[in-house]
């Protein structure tokens, strides 16, 4: 205890000298603004135009992140985090609701982001591969739309497609 303890306050004297902040890599280049179309406070319907739910998107951390908020027709709700990983080069999502936990990650195809992971539904204990893919549309709303798989990616079926429209 007592060998991490000068190690901890180094770290948190380094942390809050004026000079680190300086240091750190900005989350302002291109890859970083892919996922910004995504951002704002949405009313989604699904293809039908049956009102799905509200979902609200804010960029924080300087940009470095986007969390998701979202709340069904059906007074159920969720949240994620997302966020470009300079490293890997790709998209991640990490999903949370109760009952269900989503990893995704991905990039930037043909000018649509999609994610792939796998989708762990605790309530059913199963697991199954999702498919995410958002498309901002020329007309100021954004595409979301889910694909599952529950054979490995040999087979996709409808999971949602949802039509975000901005809200006043």
């Amino acid at each position: 205890m007592r060998a991490t303890l000068p190690s901890a306050v180094s770290l948190a004297l380094l942390l809050s000298s004026p000079a680190f902040p300086a240091q750190l890599p900005a989350c302002n280049g291109e890859p970083h603004r892919q996922f910004d179309f995504w951002v704002g406070t949405w009313e989604v319907r699904d293809g039908s135009g049956k009102l799905a739910g509200y979902n609200t998107i804010t960029s924080e951390e300087n940009g470095c992140v986007l969390i998701e908020r979202w709340q069904s027709a059906a007074g159920h709700g969720g949240m994620s985090m997302n966020y470009y990983d300079p490293l890997s080069r790709r998209w991640k999502q990490n999903w949370v609701s109760p009952g269900v936990i989503l990893e995704m990650s991905g990039t930037v195809q043909d000018g649509s982001l999609i994610l792939e992971g796998p989708l762990q539904d605790i309530d059913k204990k199963q697991t199954s591969l999702l498919r995410g893919i958002w498309t901002a549309l020329p007309d100021g709303r954004v595409r979301q739309h889910f694909v599952e798989s529950r054979d490995e990616g040999k087979t996709w079926n409808e999971w949602f497609d949802g039509y975000y429209s901005r809200r006043p």
